[in-house]
């Protein structure tokens, strides 16, 4: 339905509510879907498969959703090489009058399939300006906007970052065999999903390693996951020379065993004014204390166990791998812990 059979633009585009769900390409036009603060909390990603299930998007033209928008509110981002207490961070954000997270917004996606099939550049970060304003769009007023986009727009982050010059960000990964660890634990679907990843980072010409591809298809599933982590961790490395003081690291090791000091210094670096007593409050609550992706409850050290368990069961093929990539990250000059870790 078009906004006009529903309310004034100018309405719709002032209620943050209605979320900047998908950029169409075909019209130069974005969906938007009335989402709730706390349906945003009940879901662990605004995907199609959470919040458009039997719901009728608002579809309005690119410029005029654009002309009727409200000034952007403070935006800063998670990125991150998945994996990695990502999805639980932006979580952390949802603090009504100070800040929103926001899980994976899909029109970062729609933008980075639309550069896959042919998308000339100009018209690409036109749509990714654009996009980046409508998602930056408040519940209420002086509330920074926290993005945490997918890792499957990585290769967008520079252009990101140069179209927002005061926005900071946080690059957060996971240690290598914690990583191939989670997929290993995750069976055929995360084996599956690290194979599409490795074509999309292919297709980027992020995969720069000194292995033919002619050999790609003899490695084994865990391989393909190391190879994406190094290339997703070389980028990061070179992001922290690039963007300097803009950007800061995280180990999610680091964030599960330190969250009140690693929560306290990014709030810090977003200059985002969590008190102390704010962040006390997130760490003890349900965030740190559930699943992010399943909203299943932590028991005491159920998460430590449940990563012990899978790193005994994948030992051998996790530990060779890890040796395997530890060598070509050495030929690669890539290292294990990133530049500029974020401090408490």
């Amino acid at each position: 339905m078009s906004a006009s059979s529903t309310q004034p633009l100018a309405m719709l585009m002032a209620d943050a509510r209605w979320l900047a769900h998908r950029y169409d390409p075909g019209h130069d036009a974005f969906q938007f879907l009335q989402v709730s603060r706390a349906r945003h909390a009940d879901v662990p990603f605004l995907t199609d498969e959470y919040i458009a299930q039997g719901v009728e998007p608002i579809v309005v033209r690119r410029e005029d959703a654009v002309r009727a928008a409200p000034p952007s509110a403070p935006v800063h981002f998670i990125f991150h090489s998945a994996y990695c207490c990502s999805t639980l961070l932006a979580a952390a954000f949802d603090r009504p009058g100070i800040a929103m997270g926001l899980k994976e917004p899909v029109l970062l996606n729609d933008i980075v399939g639309w550069r896959h099939r042919g998308a000339k550049g100009p018209e690409a970060a036109r749509a990714l300006d654009h996009g980046l304003r409508l998602l930056a769009r408040p519940f209420t007023a002086g509330e920074a906007v926290v993005v945490k986009p997918s890792n499957l727009i990585n290769p967008l982050i520079p252009g990101i970052m140069a179209l927002r010059p005061t926005a900071r960000a946080l690059l957060l990964h996971a240690p290598l065999d914690a990583y191939l660890t989670s997929i290993a634990r995750k069976g055929m679907w995360g084996r599956l999903w690290v194979r599409d990843l490795f074509g999309k980072l292919l297709r980027e010409g992020m995969v720069n390693l000194g292995i033919a591809p002619s050999d790609y298809l003899g490695l084994t599933d865990i391989q393909v996951a190391a190879l994406g982590w190094l290339a997703q961790q070389a980028q990061f490395q070179a992001l922290t020379g690039q963007l300097g003081e803009r950007v800061l690291t995280l180990n999610s090791e680091i964030l599960i065993a330190r969250s009140t000091e690693s929560l306290t210094a990014l709030t810090r670096h977003f200059d985002i004014a969590l008190s102390d007593a704010d962040i006390a409050a997130i760490v003890a609550g349900p965030i740190f204390g559930r699943d992010s992706k399943t909203g299943a409850d932590f028991g005491q050290g159920q998460r430590e166990r449940a990563a012990q368990d899978g790193k005994t069961l994948h030992a051998e093929e996790v530990e060779k791998v890890g040796e395997w990539a530890g060598l070509i990250a050495r030929n690669n000059g890539i290292v294990m812990d990133l530049p500029r870790p974020l401090r408490g």
